[in-house]
């Protein structure tokens, strides 16, 4: 004799799993919701007390003429307009462009071929050799700017090396020529990038199955061209994130600049971010410094944004 099973998940035939009330049903649904809030509210009162309301703070300054201490004069958009038409701040937009190609790009080049020779190479002391190229990453930059403006200095170890090869004519003073500021500036730029860019593509090198490079090599391909079909589509994320870094840092430097050419000579290395210092600090016009990163932020999240998208559309 058997008896009719009443467990609860049984139904009353005892035929099929038991449904639970619609009500008791939203309930759950109300408290899992209402448990999430919960969790999410600390870390975004945190985002908006100190992310969001500063930039909505200085998106407000933006739209005043104020020196800092006095009462603040409404200006409109008057603040962006001198953004957009003042020369310097165009230039210093400018630089800020070129140095994306010493921060960005050449750092790419190289931090590939590096990253791929130091990952497949079998060599003793290699450890050694990949932490040497990271070791910028982990000195201030403040540090590594003092250091290389005495590199770059008239008796500095630049022109000490081409005067003991016999090319006096080359030397100059590297940050203090209209010619060479910026180009000098920029490679410190590199010298600082490569070593992150590198570590980065290195972790995805070593994610790529070595079977890929055997049947490369079974196929005749040499090292340039196993780079270009192997290499470079195994590590299409690494590259979208070392873009994404190295160019926010490009566009945001101010630090370098401050400490090895105050912008100088002339306007010949001004960068955005400091001229938002210079025209906050020195000059007491807080509403264009506060105009100028308001479109500083802008441009960053733009060229960020295109990046990805772009990632995104070639996977």
């Amino acid at each position: 004799m058997t008896t009719p099973d009443h467990s609860p998940t049984a139904g009353p035939s005892g035929t099929g799993p038991r449904r639970r009330p619609a009500g008791r049903q939203l309930s759950t649904r109300a408290g899992r919701r209402l448990a999430s809030l919960c969790l999410l509210a600390p870390p975004l009162l945190v985002y908006g007390l100190f992310m969001l309301y500063p930039l909505g703070r200085v998106l407000v300054l933006s739209l005043y003429r104020w020196d800092g201490l006095g009462t603040g004069t409404w200006a409109g958009l008057g603040n962006y307009v001198e953004t957009f038409t003042d020369p310097r701040l165009l230039e210093a937009f400018g630089h800020a462009l070129i140095l994306i190609i010493f921060y960005a790009v050449l750092p790419l080049g190289i931090g590939l071929v590096l990253a791929s020779l130091l990952t497949r190479a079998r060599l003793r002391g290699i450890g050694f050799f990949r932490t040497a190229v990271f070791l910028p990453q982990v000195i201030a930059m403040v540090v590594l700017a003092v250091a290389w403006r005495r590199i770059y200095a008239p008796d500095g170890l630049i022109n000490t090396v081409l005067r003991a090869v016999g090319l006096d004519a080359l030397t100059r003073t590297w940050l203090g020529d209209f010619s060479t500021a910026l180009i000098a500036v920029g490679l410190i730029g590199t010298w600082v990038s490569t070593g992150l860019v590198t570590v980065l593509l290195m972790s995805g090198i070593a994610r790529i199955p070595k079977d890929y490079y055997e049947a490369a090599i079974l196929d005749g391909a040499g090292w340039w061209q196993r780079l270009r079909a192997v290499t470079i589509p195994g590590v299409r994320a690494e590259i979208l994130v070392c873009l994404t870094l190295t160019i926010i840092a490009a566009l945001k430097t101010f630090d370098l600049v401050y400490v090895t050419t105050s912008g100088g000579p002339g306007s010949a290395t001004t960068v955005p971010s400091y001229e938002v210092y210079n025209h906050a600090f020195r000059l007491g016009q807080v509403g264009t410094a506060s105009s100028l990163a308001v479109v500083l932020t802008a441009v960053i999240f733009l060229i960020n944004l295109s990046i990805n998208l772009l990632g995104e559309r070639d996977r």
